[in-house]
């Protein structure tokens, strides 16, 4: 084609698609495809109703694809509870009851422990650095080897940057102030903060400020700011540390039952994966936002000491948490497997991390 050709090309190609399409496979990708047929599918989610960026976030996601579908693809979105138990929502998917889920893999650490590397590691890599290995050297990949015997495929939709270290109802100045503390903090985290002394508790985020301010706990993490002032944890504790070593960038996940996926057409996958990715940097830089806006107000109207850990503390708990890893690797071939690819890109990325983000930041600190 000369450029004529190809502008006028274009030209129709732009056209049908803003006419929901074509069904040319040279054009479409697909073989016959047929714009009459809708799908309805389900979409389960491990956050209560009404939760402001996380539920609201996947809410988002469903109302871009059906958008962006023409109604061809329409998701009804259930929140934790709704359709079946928040933390079911990996088997709902898994077994096909439902098309779609929306949670982060740490809540499935019982189930595939390796999973958590996709969600978040203490000490380990932040967004920007998660973003790099998931969809440039091979995380996202492996992801989906992992989950491949569960018939899920996933991407992902979401993170809520360096979270914060939590709320505790009382001074730490070492790591005596740890033994016995009882904690709400999951995952690797969790494992961490018992190799140090203190008592992880689980427990679901409706009871936190609850057992908080009677005293069933002494200390709890949750999200940062602005969730956590939501959940009203600032007027249950007063001491509030940080940084967030157990969780410095959760990775939310969009999980699909791949049987359900496989009928969906070509140009259908491509919108839901677009849109997860969208939504993705949505719900960060939503978190980004309302987490400063939120922290001016505890600095200047709330009766709270936003404290940091002391060294010898993160310098504990940073130790404990490799010996966790390399401890939880011996026993499980399929964990080891995620935490080397996981350690391998982190070690590589260090090097620009500390060359461009840290001495920017060192920088910006001169006096």
């Amino acid at each position: 084609m000369n450029k004529w050709n190809n502008f006028l090309y274009g030209l129709v190609l732009l056209l049908l698609t803003a006419c929901g399409g074509t069904s040319d496979p040279a054009i479409s990708g697909n073989a016959a495809v047929d714009l009459s047929k809708t799908f309805k599918w389900k979409m389960v989610t491990t956050w209560p109703a009404n939760f402001p960026i996380f539920q609201e976030g996947a809410e988002r996601f469903a109302e871009d694809v059906r958008v962006m579908s023409n109604g061809r693809l329409d998701i009804h979105v259930y929140a934790g509870g709704e359709l079946v138990p928040a933390l079911q929502v990996f088997d709902a998917v898994s077994n096909g009851v439902v098309e779609m889920g929306h949670g982060s893999p740490y809540y499935w650490a019982g189930k595939v422990p390796e999973a958590q590397f996709f969600s978040s590691v203490p000490f380990g890599m932040t967004a920007k650095g998660m973003n790099a290995w998931l969809y440039n050297a091979g995380g996202l990949e492996l992801w989906n080897e992992i989950y491949k015997p569960f018939n899920l495929i996933a991407m992902p939709m979401g993170n809520t940057g360096v979270q914060m270290g939590g709320w505790f109802n009382k001074q730490i100045n070492s790591m005596e102030d740890i033994r016995g503390l009882r904690m709400r903090i999951p995952g690797l985290g969790g494992k961490v903060f018992k190799k140090a002394g203190g008592n992880p508790v689980l427990m679901a985020g409706s009871e936190i400020y609850t057992a908080l301010e009677r005293g069933t706990l002494d200390a709890t993490e949750w999200v940062g700011p602005f969730h956590d002032m939501r959940l009203g944890l600032n007027r249950a504790a007063k001491y509030y540390y940080y940084p967030g070593w157990h969780e410095p960038g959760t990775v939310f996940e969009l999980m699909i039952n791949n049987s359900k996926w496989s009928l969906l057409p070509k140009d259908l996958q491509k919108i839901v994966e677009t849109a997860a990715a969208a939504n993705s940097e949505w719900i960060y830089a939503q978190m980004e936002y309302h987490n400063q806006e939120a922290l001016k107000e505890l600095r200047t109207k709330q009766n709270v000491q936003i404290i940091e850990f002391p060294k010898e503390v993160l310098s504990e708990f940073k130790r404990l948490a490799k010996e966790t890893l390399d401890e939880e690797a011996v026993a499980n071939p399929k964990f080891k497997q995620v935490y080397e690819a996981y350690e391998t890109f982190r070690t590589s990325y260090e090097g620009w991390d500390e060359l461009s983000e840290e001495s920017y930041q060192a920088g910006l600190r001169l006096k």
